[in-house]
């Protein structure tokens, strides 16, 4: 399971577990609380694939491991949301992305590969629709760690959030976007690539694919 994950996966997963670890020898409970947090977090995708019987490729399970290092451990513990304007806006706008090409990958999934029943523009909407729901519910995560543990995740509040959103927003249009792209049959670069990888690693759910 995990040896088939990237080497930066695993070097990031290693690294949180020696954080943790000497965080609670120096009795510094709120590192080692989120230094925990994120390595559980970032392992979510993995055993949730391993329940469902899907393979996820491995370059997609870094990107979560990435974003969620990213956002709780660097945003937090290293203040990179305070010293870099543009890393609230990196995290959020990639992450919409990935999460509008999940949407667009679990719609597919239902016509079980079947591009000419599943319709272009009803498909991309629920995936928008799913990249942006996320994005709601991620903003509720912060919103109750800022409550219950005192961190300060929305920074300034309503601005913070609504523009967190936003971004959202974009990044979910693109991964929508690249999902209709898809299935009109068209290139779209890497994000198109990701999709095909996906399903070729997974070919028992996709069994009416014509290309």
């Amino acid at each position: 399971m995990f040896s088939d994950q990237t080497w930066l996966a695993r070097l990031i997963w290693i690294a949180l577990l020696l954080v943790a670890f000497t965080a609670m020898v120096q009795l510094r409970w709120e590192l080692a609380f989120v230094a925990l947090a994120t390595l559980t977090l970032s392992l979510v995708p993995v055993f949730v694939a391993r329940w469902a019987e899907i393979t996820v490729p491995a370059s997609f399970i870094s990107a979560v491991v990435v974003f969620v290092g990213g956002t709780l451990f660097l945003g937090e513990v290293f203040d990179f949301y305070e010293r870099f304007w543009w890393w609230d806006v990196a995290m959020h706008g990639s992450s919409a992305v990935g999460f509008g090409l999940i949407g667009f990958v679990l719609v597919f999934m239902m016509f079980q590969g079947d591009r000419f029943a599943a319709p272009p523009v009803a498909v991309s909407f629920f995936a928008f629709c799913f990249g942006l729901s996320i994005g709601a519910v991620w903003e509720m995560f912060e919103f109750g760690m800022d409550q219950l543990f005192g961190f300060n995740m929305q920074k300034s509040g309503l601005i913070d959030t609504m523009g967190d959103l936003i971004v959202d927003m974009i990044g979910a249009g693109i991964g929508a976007a690249t999902g209709y792209v898809y299935l009109k049959q068209r290139e779209y670069g890497w994000l198109t690539s990701v999709i095909d990888e996906f399903i070729r690693r997974n070919p028992r759910l996709f069994k009416r694919l014509r290309k």
